[in-house]
């Protein structure tokens, strides 16, 4: 049998470099704007009490002993969200942090345990500003890298032409055949059996026991996700409520959140919201998902008291969370994740 020879080899390392010295100039080019734009960079630490609380994020958990002994279990955080809002309640108005952040269960071609989170927060301004960001982000790595596509296997997407905007009913329309509305109650609860309908009419196999989340989200991994983001960048906005924790209600139509997606490539690249600050709604959300994640997996994390208290104190906000190194295997045209990571978690790749 021939084994790979080890990520750290020579050879191996020199077929990666250029990647990696492009990585470099990317988060220069992206540190920079952000600079110019008023934003300040933070570092926000990666023991949590809370992980995150969304039903399919999984967390590593550590102990931490004290000096009489005493156990306290933290957990690494799937994303700076949490600390992020608490510094914005503290006072801070636009931050950025190119988080390292850990994700278990997380073994797939454009997934890795642990990996580089760009996550950055604007208060008082528009939720289409953080989607402005995006787009600009897209161009400042593609030029760094020195190319003007992004490019994934034999795709690409030409930043010269305008984003595709479609909304997530657009899309269940549009690639499903299917009212994704029709679904969802006025107050944005979401039918499970009229949902099941649909898809079963229009071919997509579910089971007894899934949930309108499961059946939501196979058709969008199914039928909607392969189709976007090809030939230019795509937006998909306007995610159910159900399907948005952490964002606020669309102020014209309830059942809909600010939540959008970007998509490269038939990569999902970014995820933004405009914020939700309303503590007992949160607190239910977080309720809801943990009670799902029980069934599901047999767990569930804390909900993280301190961020419930900061949320009153915190202006209206709009953030975005990218995968860096997903944009950096883009916008150099690396064919694997790996080749635009400086050293793999645990010392291996999978």
């Amino acid at each position: 049998m021939v084994t790979a020879s080890p990520w750290w080899s020579r050879e191996r390392h020199a077929d990666r470099r250029p990647f990696l010295m492009a990585r470099n100039r990317i988060k220069a080019a992206i540190r920079r704007d952000f600079e110019e734009k008023g934003f300040i960079e933070v570092e926000c630490a990666a023991l949590q009490i809370s992980p995150g609380n969304e039903t399919h994020l999984h967390a590593f958990a550590t102990d931490a002993v004290g000096p009489t002994g005493e156990s306290t279990r933290y957990y690494l955080h799937t994303s700076p969200e949490f600390a992020s809002k608490k510094l914005l309640a503290a006072g801070e108005q636009r931050i950025f942090d190119f988080a390292r952040v850990f994700r278990n269960r997380e073994h797939a071609p454009l997934n890795v345990p642990e990996f580089t989170m760009l996550e950055w927060y604007r208060t008082r301004q528009p939720y289409d500003a953080v989607i402005g960001d995006c787009l600009r982000l897209l161009s400042i790595a593609a030029h760094a890298a020195q190319r003007k596509t992004l490019t994934y296997r034999d795709h690409t997407a030409d930043l010269d032409c305008d984003p595709e905007w479609l909304t997530v009913a657009d899309a269940f329309t549009r690639y499903a055949g299917m009212d994704l509305l029709a679904t969802l109650s006025k107050d944005g609860e979401a039918d499970r059996e009229a949902l099941a309908a649909q898809a079963t009419q229009a071919k997509i196999a579910i089971a007894a026991d899934d949930t309108w989340s499961d059946i939501f989200a196979r058709v969008l991994a199914e039928r909607i996700e392969p189709k976007l983001g090809f030939g230019r960048p795509t937006i998909l906005d306007r995610y159910p409520r159900v399907e948005a924790a952490l964002a606020r209600p669309c102020p014209k139509d309830p059942r809909v959140a600010e939540r959008f997606e970007l998509y490269v490539c038939g990569v999902e690249l970014a995820n933004g919201f405009g914020e939700l600050t309303d503590p007992v709604e949160q607190r239910k959300r977080f309720e809801a998902e943990m009670a799902e994640i029980q069934r599901r997996y047999g767990e569930r994390y804390p909900i993280d008291e301190d961020l419930l208290a900061a949320l009153p104190h915190m202006p209206p906000t709009s953030g975005v969370a990218m995968g860096f190194d997903r944009l950096v295997m883009l916008a150099t045209g690396a064919p694997h994740i790996e080749q635009v990571i400086w050293t793999p978690p645990a010392g291996r790749w999978p």
